[in-house]
């Protein structure tokens, strides 16, 4: 954030700003030529091809239009990121961890961002294929404030408010640039503060401190650091959600506050809606969701949180955190059909 991307960033707002004053048609190429050079320049060539390879391949496979297939190409691209041999070899194009780190988030957010394209484009028309080409896959794919951390946004929304023209009002951005501005740097400085004042990151690396606490201390340490994981991703998603309100689009809402949050349910919903929202279109729904069987929503829930804790990393600990946030949503909404019925209705 402090050498470069924020850089990036102004700079795509500049293009944006005045692509919409000058040549509102061209908007969506501007900001895709403006994006992989980004990508280019914080990357590498090296970076940039991989992220065009993965693209490419995308768009050959979904050619097939077939969901299955579109699915198999985009988990074998994930699998790929976990590859031994493969990591070796991106980490020695960088020279610090950070870089090779920046590469491993970039491409496994683009992943996402692929996934939804080739899944649009196997379920519509030949009608609408002109708004599913290739170049509109990479307008999709190198739009700048979503690049390297999200939020995500589904490619159907992201074309449909790309091509909507609007009047443009220098005022009004302005006005909502400062207002944005000042909260995105008083939610920066409260995650600063919490880093060096609350030592949040030093906590959780630490096992002896851990270890030699109560429980009740370990209690209010697990929800300093969900706090905390809050306060950073208010951060993390408030800086692109901001250009995408600059350059005209409706991003996904910003995290609920966890304190607010006493439900497995909401806190997927409302923490990182735009993930949500993938999730349930391209996954839950199409498996039956809760339109099925008991045993069909209860598969298709599991599927979701398998695909989650895979995309995350695919460790143990993630396995465990997926089944426990399934078991956990799945025991609510058990206790909710329960609570439905017209005899628990009338106890109550």
């Amino acid at each position: 954030g402090r050498q470069r991307i924020l850089w990036l960033l102004v700079g795509h707002l500049l293009v944006s700003q005045v692509s919409r004053l000058l040549v509102e048609e061209y908007k969506p190429w501007c900001l895709m030529v403006y994006g992989m050079a980004a990508c280019w320049l914080l990357l590498g060539i090296k970076g940039f091809a991989v992220i065009l390879l993965h693209a490419t391949i995308s768009f050959a496979v979904a050619q097939f239009q077939l969901s299955l297939l579109t699915w198999l190409c985009s988990l074998i691209l994930l699998s790929t990121l976990h590859i031994p041999a493969v990591e070796e070899a991106k980490r020695k194009w960088y020279d610090t961890e950070n870089e090779y780190y920046l590469l491993l988030f970039s491409v496994s957010v683009r992943c996402l961002f692929c996934t939804s394209f080739s899944l649009e484009y196997c379920w519509h028309g030949p009608a609408q294929k002109s708004f599913h080409s290739f170049l509109w896959m990479l307008a999709y794919v190198f739009y700048y404030p979503t690049f390297h951390n999200g939020p995500l946004m589904n490619f159907d929304e992201f074309s449909k408010q790309m091509r909507r023209k609007e009047t443009f009002s220098l005022k009004t951005n302005l006005s909502i640039f400062i207002v944005g501005i000042v909260r995105i740097f008083f939610w920066w400085c409260l995650a600063e503060l919490m880093i060096h004042l609350m030592y949040i990151h030093a906590l959780y690396s630490s096992a002896l401190p851990l270890e030699a606490a109560s429980y009740w201390a370990l209690g209010g340490l697990a929800l300093a650091q969900v706090l905390f994981f809050y306060v950073k991703y208010l951060v993390l998603y408030g800086v692109p959600a901001l250009l995408l309100q600059m350059d005209g689009l409706k991003p996904p809402a910003l995290p609920c506050c966890v304190s607010l949050m006493h439900s497995f349910t909401k806190m997927w919903r409302s923490f990182d809606v735009g993930l949500h929202r993938f999730l349930v279109r391209y996954i839950y729904v199409p498996m039956g969701g809760s339109q099925s069987s008991l045993l069909g929503t209860l598969f298709s829930t599991a599927l979701t949180f398998a695909f989650v804790s895979y995309w995350h990393g695919g460790q143990s600990y993630l396995w465990y955190w997926g089944a426990l946030n399934w078991l956990g949503v799945i025991v609510e909404n058990g206790v909710k059909r329960i609570l439905s019925l017209s005899l628990i209705q009338d106890l109550i």
